[in-house]
């Protein structure tokens, strides 16, 4: 029972979403931010019961049209579904009651995104849409909100209401920082799910998923394959050179040497079974060193 579960949720691609969530965690030690720990742990309860949430949904739909087995009868996998969503629904709306109405937003947000990625008539999953949205959210939202919960008011976003207005205001140059220390994470997600379309083009045709590399082909999904590490380690760069990082953040330059090597490996074949991980033991190795050398950093300040 707990093996066929753990099947259905597919527990070990949960790396995403704990890996941008340490590697923000590792920014917040880093600068001498101290972690609220109720509001933390709320938060990463109901974004964890979400992946395993979208994923069962993902699971449930797929098994309807590519000929797999699904792991319980067809009700107990819907009851699953249910159970995981409004644990995650009911964690995300207390976190939303103990902060403010920012995260009810980005937290509808993700509920919304999350549920039609794989369900509805035309989901996101079968559209060249996947790799932005899993990079998105996995990448940016998940630090954009741990920060936000965590770093004293209005360091990103101001707001204001009243019955005649509605105003925000962001800070740049914070907004900024977010969007840097999220391409490591958006762009190493967005490559799992892109070297898993790539391996996949043919039989996404025949059921009809028509995935980005659909649309640019073969052989331009694997130099964007390519690019997206590259972008990781120039946006690394220029946190150092903006001061947002430490020097000693650098040394993940070190990682290029695998990522490079298993990079080659997939432009020579993108097979499912054979060069598929390589994207994530590209995940595992950019991230991992980036959570730790930015940890580390925090003992220089």
């Amino acid at each position: 029972m707990v093996k066929r579960f753990l099947s259905y949720i597919e527990i070990k691609t949960k790396i995403t979403s704990v890996f941008a969530f340490l590697m923000t965690l590792s920014y917040l030690f880093s600068v001498g931010q101290r972690v609220d720990f109720v509001k933390t742990l709320v938060f990463f309860l109901s974004m964890f019961l979400f992946d395993l949430t979208t994923t069962a949904i993902n699971n449930y739909e797929d098994t309807k049209t590519n000929h797999q087995v699904l792991q319980f009868e067809r009700r107990i996998a819907f009851i699953i579904i249910i159970v995981l969503f409004l644990a995650a629904a009911a964690l995300g709306l207390y976190l939303a009651y103990i902060t403010d109405v920012i995260v009810l937003l980005l937290g509808g947000l993700c509920f919304l995104c999350g549920v039609f990625y794989s369900f509805g008539p035309v989901s996101i999953s079968r559209l060249p849409l996947g790799e932005v949205f899993s990079g998105f959210f996995y990448g940016f939202v998940i630090p954009f909100i741990l920060l936000y919960i965590n770093m004293p008011p209005s360091t990103y976003i101001s707001y204001s209401f009243s019955f005649k207005t509605i105003a925000f205001s962001f800070d740049v140059f914070q907004v900024l920082t977010v969007i840097l220390l999220s391409v490591a994470p958006f762009c190493t997600t967005a490559n799992i799910m892109l070297a898993n379309n790539t391996c996949d083009l043919e039989r996404d045709i025949e059921v009809k998923r028509y995935t980005l590399p659909y649309f640019i082909g073969r052989k331009r999904a694997t130099w964007l394959f390519a690019g997206l590490y590259y972008l990781v380690y120039l946006s690394i760069i220029l946190m150092v050179v903006l001061k947002i990082l430490h020097p000693v953040c650098l040394l993940i330059l070190l990682t290029l040497i695998p990522v490079q090597k298993n990079i080659n490996i997939f432009l020579k074949e993108q097979d499912k079974a054979t060069t598929f991980i390589t994207a994530i033991k590209n995940y595992i190795i950019i991230m991992a060193a980036d959570c730790l050398l930015i940890a580390a950093s925090g003992f220089f300040r």
